[in-house]
């Protein structure tokens, strides 16, 4: 759970689409990072992780898709218009829609390497000798950590996603936009130079 809490680059990309989009639109994208962790513990369990940890090209693979699609997502940030009706209204149409902030939040978290090797890392550590095949607790473990994934994601987007009555504000519109741009450029040049 602590390891959730920590800001790290899900839960803020989680608080800025709130905060700048409405709650609604944080859950949508919390289910699709949520999504992401059931993927890669499938991957931890089936062993395909560990082919990405030794093998350098499909890490550097990885690590560069992720990091391009965090600077396309900084990109889409920047051309954002200042909303003229409640945000809330908008929520789930259109461009927003459920469905493609679902994708927004699964691809971030696939693409991300960082959590490839987390889940390698964490998942077997847990691992009970004389229980359930290792498997079958790998996958338990990653549905738990996904479950409460998803509630604190949940909970960030609700509690974010209040700050979005301040939108209307220009200044706090410009603050909001220009720092979610940042962060996600960060996140991206951060994930381009990650080692191994």
């Amino acid at each position: 759970m602590l390891l959730t809490i920590m800001p790290g680059p899900d839960n803020i990309f989680v608080l800025t689409e709130s905060m700048t989009k409405g709650y609604r639109n944080g859950i949508a994208v919390s289910i699709g990072l949520c999504c992401g962790i059931l993927i890669h513990t499938i991957a931890a369990t089936t062993g395909v992780s560990i082919i990405i940890q030794k093998s350098a090209m499909a890490f550097a693979v990885l690590k560069y898709m992720g990091a391009a699609y965090l600077f396309y997502l900084a990109y889409q940030s920047l051309r954002e218009k200042k909303p003229t009706i409640h945000l809330e209204a908008k929520e789930g149409k259109g461009e927003n829609g459920f469905w493609r902030l679902l994708r927004k939040g699964l691809l971030m978290n696939v693409l991300n390497p960082k959590v490839v090797l987390f889940f390698m890392a964490l998942l077997p550590q847990f691992v009970v000798q004389n229980s359930l095949p290792v498997g079958w607790q790998m996958m338990v473990l990653g549905a738990v950590f996904m479950v409460q994934a998803l509630v604190i994601f949940s909970l960030i987007s609700i509690l974010s996603g209040r700050l979005s009555t301040y939108l209307n504000n220009s200044q706090f519109w410009k603050v909001t936009k220009y720092s979610k741009v940042s962060v996600l450029g960060l996140l991206g040049l951060g994930l381009m130079l990650a080692k191994r």
